[in-house]
C-alpha cells in the first residue's frame, strides 16, 4: 500500500496489520487535514448535546458545563491512544488493526467485531433521528420514508468517492456551525439584554453545592456525545502524504485530526451548554422532577429565551446534520469491513476497491444494507429510537478498551524499542515512554470500564451476546485454518 512501508521492525508492524493484502485493491491517498476533521466533526455533530441537555442538567445538579469539560478530558485518553497507534499501523480498520498489531490476531478480530456493532448501528440511529426530525417538519411523510431516503442519498455520496463525500460533508458541517453561531449570538444578546435565569457560575458549580458523584454520573452519559471522532482513524490509508512523499505525513495528519476534533468538539459543547443553562427557565431540581420534559429541555429554553424561529432552525440543522453524521459513520463502517475482509476475517468480496471512485464499494454497500434494515425497521416501531440507542455504545466502548490495551501491548511488550512505520526509534522506555504508553492508556481503560458499568442492562446484554457470537466465529475460523494448515 502506498505510504505505509517501513523498514526493519517498523515495517513488520505495518505488515502485521495488513497480512493477506496482496490481492486487495488500494485506497487513494487524497484526504487533507480539513477533510479528516470534517468527517470527525460530522460524525460527532457540533450540537450533539441538544438531545441530552436536559438529562445531563438534571443528573449533574446543574453543573452541565463542567460535565462536558470533564468528559473531554476523559475522552482525551482515548484520542491520545489513537494518535499513538495510527503511527504504528497507518492502515484502514482503525481499532481492529491496532489490536491486531498490539495484542495479536484473536484480539484484533474481537476488537473489529465489537467495533462493527458501533459502526453499523450508530449510523442507523442517526438516520432514524433524521427521519423523525423531518417527519416532524413534514408530517405527511412517514419517518421510515425519510429514513430510507437519507440512507440512499448519503450512500450515493459515499460511493461517488471519498473527496466528493467530504466536500458535501463540509457544506453540511458549515451549515451546522452557522446555526450554532446564530444560537450563541442570540443567547449572548438575550443575556446582555435581560440577564441570566440563574447564577453565572451555576453551570460550573451546580445548584445548591457541587456534587462530585452527580457530575461523574452525568459524565458517564456525556462521553457518548463524542462517539465518532475515532472514525477519523479509519481513513488512515486515504490521508494524503506530505511534501516529498514523506511516509509519516499521512499518519501524523490523522493523529493531529483525531486530537483536534476532540478539542474542537469539547469547546463547542462547553460553550453551548453554558449558555443554554444560563437561559433555562426552570432549575435543575425542577427538571429532575419532570423527566418527561428533559428530552426537549434545550428546545424549551430556546423557545422561552429567543423564540420559535431559532427552535425551528436548530431542528432543521439537527435533521440534516444527523443524516450526514450517518454518512461519516457509514464511510467508517465500510473501511472497517474492507480491512477485515482484506485480512480474510470477513468475505473476501468486500476487500475490493472500485477502480473509478477509489472506494471499497462492496463494503460500503454491505454497511449501507445493514444500516438501512436496522434504521427502517426501527422507524416502524414506536420505541425504535430508544431500542437502537441502548445497544450501540457497548461496542464502541469495548473497542476503546482494546485500543488502550493495544498501546500497552505494542509499546511495552510486542514492539518494545521498534520504530513505527517510516520513523526512527520510538522511545518506549523512560519516564516519557512510561507516561505515554502505560499510564495514559491505563487511565483510558479505567474511564471505559466506568462508563461500561453505567451502561443500561439492555446494552450490556446485547453487547455480551454480540461478543459471544464473535468468539464463536473466531473459534470456527481458527479451527478452519488449523485444518487447512494440517
Amino acid at each position: 500500500m502506498p505510504g505505509t512501508g517501513g523498514s526493519g521492525a517498523g515495517g513488520a508492524a505495518d505488515g502485521a496489520a495488513g497480512g493477506g493484502s496482496g490481492a486487495s485493491g488500494e485506497l487513494r491517498r487524497t484526504l487533507t487535514f480539513r477533510d479528516l476533521l470534517v468527517y470527525g466533526l460530522l460524525f460527532i455533530a457540533p450540537m450533539a448535546p441538544v438531545g441530552i441537555f436536559g438529562t445531563l442538567e438534571a443528573t449533574s445538579h446543574g453543573a452541565i458545563t463542567v460535565v462536558y469539560l470533564v468528559a473531554t478530558v476523559a475522552m482525551a485518553f482515548t484520542a491520545f491512544s489513537y494518535a499513538q497507534m495510527v503511527r504504528v499501523a497507518p492502515r484502514a480498520g482503525s481499532v481492529y488493526t491496532y489490536a491486531r498489531v498490539g495484542l495479536g490476531e484473536g484480539a484484533g478480530f474481537v476488537a473489529g467485531w465489537m467495533a462493527m456493532l458501533d459502526y453499523l448501528l450508530i449510523p442507523a440511529v442517526a438516520y432514524l433521528f433524521s427521519g423523525i426530525a423531518l417527519h416532524a417538519l413534514v408530517p405527511a411523510v412517514h419517518p421510515w420514508v425519510w429514513t430510507a431516503l437519507a440512507v440512499v442519498v448519503t450512500t450515493l455520496l459515499n460511493l461517488s468517492g471519498v473527496r466528493t463525500a467530504a466536500r458535501a460533508g463540509f457544506a453540511v458541517l458549515a451549515m451546522e456551525i452557522v446555526v450554532l453561531t446564530v444560537f450563541v449570538v442570540a443567547a449572548v444578546a438575550e443575556l446582555v439584554a435581560h440577564g441570566a435565569q440563574r447564577d453565572w457560575a451555576a453551570p460550573l458549580t451546580g445548584e445548591g453545592g457541587f456534587s462530585v458523584g452527580a457530575v461523574l454520573s452525568a459524565v458517564s452519559v456525556a462521553v457518548l456525545s463524542y462517539l465518532g471522532f475515532d472514525a477519523i482513524a479509519s481513513f488512515a490509508e486515504e490521508a494524503g502524504g506530505g511534501p516529498g512523499g514523506r511516509a509519516t505525513a499521512g499518519p501524523d495528519r490523522v493523529a493531529r485530526a483525531v486530537l483536534a476534533c476532540l478539542v474542537v468538539a469539547g469547546v463547542l459543547f462547553a460553550v453551548q451548554t453554558y449558555l443554554a443553562a444560563l437561559l433555562m427557565p426552570m432549575s435543575a431540581a425542577e427538571l429532575a422532577a419532570r423527566p418527561a420534559e428533559q428530552g426537549t429541555a434545550f428546545y424549551t429554553t430556546v423557545d422561552a429565551a429567543v423564540g420559535r424561529w431559532l427552535h425551528d432552525l436548530v431542528a432543521v440543522s439537527k435533521a440534516v446534520g444527523a443524516a450526514f453524521a450517518a454518512l461519516a459513520g457509514q464511510a467508517a463502517a465500510g473501511r472497517l469491513l474492507f480491512a477485515m475482509a482484506r485480512d480474510r476475517r470477513l468475505p473476501g468480496a468486500m476487500s475490493k476497491v472500485d477502480a473509478g471512485s477509489g472506494t471499497p464499494r462492496r463494503a460500503l454497500l454491505a454497511a449501507a444494507l445493514v444500516t438501512l434494515v436496522a434504521a427502517v425497521g426501527a422507524a416502524r416501531r414506536d420505541d425504535g429510537l430508544e431500542q437502537l440507542s441502548s445497544i450501540v455504545n457497548v461496542g464502541a466502548l469495548t473497542a476503546f478498551g482494546l485500543l488502550h490495551a493495544s498501546v500497552i501491548g505494542w509499546f511495552r511488550f510486542r514492539g518494545r524499542g521498534r520504530p513505527p512505520a517510516g520513523r526512527g526509534r520510538e522511545d518506549g522506555g523512560g519516564r516519557q515512554g512510561l507516561l505515554r504508553h502505560a499510564v495514559v492508556p491505563l487511565l483510558g481503560l479505567v474511564v471505559v470500564a466506568a462508563v461500561l458499568v453505567e451502561a443500561s442492562g439492555t446494552a450490556q446484554l446485547v453487547g455480551g451476546v454480540w461478543l459471544v457470537a464473535g468468539l464463536v466465529v473466531l473459534a470456527v475460523q481458527h479451527g478452519g485454518r488449523a485444518r487447512a494448515g494440517g
